[in-house]
């Protein structure tokens, strides 16, 4: 069985790499098309996407996951639709490849050019969400990368028809389905053979939490950009506006909890402590949150349970937050740099000097002034659809778009140089 899943997993990585010279080729208007017959086909077919996706509920709920887990895993008419209009932005968006990055000539008279170009084949490995399944493929596919998914194995009826979907459209234009691969079995085995394909995958890209990074980490035989988990600090600064502030908590924390730029630790200036945090908590309350804080905060906010030193570098995924009081400006950032996952930070305050030292000295994949840590976002910030928020500083940082799944090579044109 081992021997057979290994050279079943080596096969899909041979196919997708033979295709990729292909999708790299195809024109802008090609790649277009698909994208939006794509975005059609999956309005048009989604009862039968709901069918498969019920399937993967009623496991979940069997297994009783997480309600953060089945929110993510749930796909219904409004989350289709939104999966639809992410690839018609990202046909609407200008092709990245052959874009000249920057050109000169040298003394010799040789003109040097850098190129965007596709990465080749990426390898994607992401649990629970299977809109993943057609964002990554759409972006994949404008940027000219032919890629091989591999979704959680409880989600694994949603991915594999929405895998169909794209890849009858490819065939129906006359493209190597191949481009895309989704891994059919939830068997984990698979994923060990999969990060061993270096000779077939030129990257992977894992979408997941801190279990899953250090896998990769231990077993991988391919590059890997992390996309890691996401310990989102907003600091409430002594001259913030608490009317903004609250807001932007409120945001951060309680419209989606289950996401990975969504508020999980609440730094408060010890000089408004006092009168903004009772506030802020009941409303938080209100919302169901739980509230985890340090001693001087449970002084002054009734209900909150004491916070363990693991609360600190916790990404709760879920209605849960941690609370501490800081001193000061200092305190608030050396908590973050020792706690954080370099995902995303917020300072609200009206002091542009404080602001500017929080967003110069926070290094961050998305550090932001008097707003909510839920842009951290290739749609908000942008891009159009993301493949995810890359927390490793090479070669992306950040939400990874089209330009940041290409890499550059140098074009050189000469009249007859030789090297002296």
């Amino acid at each position: 069985m081992t021997s057979s899943l290994q050279k079943k997993i080596e096969t899909v990585a041979k196919r997708a790499h033979d295709a990729a010279p292909l999708v790299a080729k195809l024109t802008t208007k090609a790649k277009n098309l698909i994208l939006i017959e794509t975005a059609d086909a999956l309005v048009a077919r989604h009862a039968e996407i709901v069918r498969a996706n019920q399937k993967d509920l009623k496991e979940a709920q069997k297994k009783k996951l997480a309600p953060a887990l089945i929110d993510r895993l749930t796909l219904n008419a409004q989350r289709i639709g939104e999966i639809s209009k992410g690839l018609r932005e990202v046909a609407a968006l200008p092709d990245p490849l052959g874009e000249i990055v920057k050109s000169w000539t040298r003394p010799n008279g040789l003109h040097v050019q850098r190129v965007r170009i596709p990465l080749g084949v990426i390898g994607i490995i992401y649990e629970s969400r299977p809109n993943v399944t057609i964002d990554a493929a759409g972006l994949c596919l404008k940027s000219g990368n032919a890629v091989v998914l591999r979704g959680g194995s409880e989600a694994i009826h949603s991915n594999l028809v929405l895998g169909k979907i794209l890849r009858d459209v490819l065939k129906k234009n006359g493209v190597d389905p191949n481009v895309v691969q989704i891994i059919d079995t939830p068997d984990r085995k698979a994923m060990g053979f999969l990060v061993r394909q270096s000779r077939y995958i030129d990257v992977m890209i894992p979408r997941g939490g801190e279990s899953l990074m250090k896998w990769m980490a231990d077993h991988s035989k391919i590059p890997v950009i992390k996309h890691d988990k996401g310990v989102c600090h907003v600091f409430v600064d002594e001259s913030a506006n608490p009317g903004m502030a609250e807001k932007i908590i409120i945001n951060a924390k309680v419209q989606r909890p289950g996401v990975c730029n969504a508020l999980e630790t609440l730094l408060v200036h010890e000089r408004i402590a006092r009168t903004f945090l009772p506030s802020m908590a009941e409303k938080l309350q209100e919302a169901g949150v739980e509230i985890r804080g340090d001693d001087p905060v449970r002084k002054i906010v009734p209900g909150a349970k004491k916070a363990a030193e693991k609360d600190w570098g916790m990404e709760y995924l879920d209605l849960i937050l941690a609370v501490k009081i800081v001193p000061d400006l200092e305190s608030a950032i050396r908590h973050i740099q020792k706690y954080g996952s370099l995902h995303t930070e917020t300072i609200v305050t009206e002091d542009k000097s404080h602001a500017a030292e929080f967003l110069n000295r926070l290094d961050s994949s998305v550090v932001l002034w008097n707003a909510s840590t839920r842009f951290n976002d290739g749609g908000q910030l942008g891009l159009g659809a993301e493949i995810g928020i890359s927390t490793t500083k090479l070669h992306a940082f950040g939400p990874m778009g089209l330009e940041e799944l290409t890499t550059m090579k140098f074009v050189v044109t000469g009249t007859g140089q030789i090297r002296e």
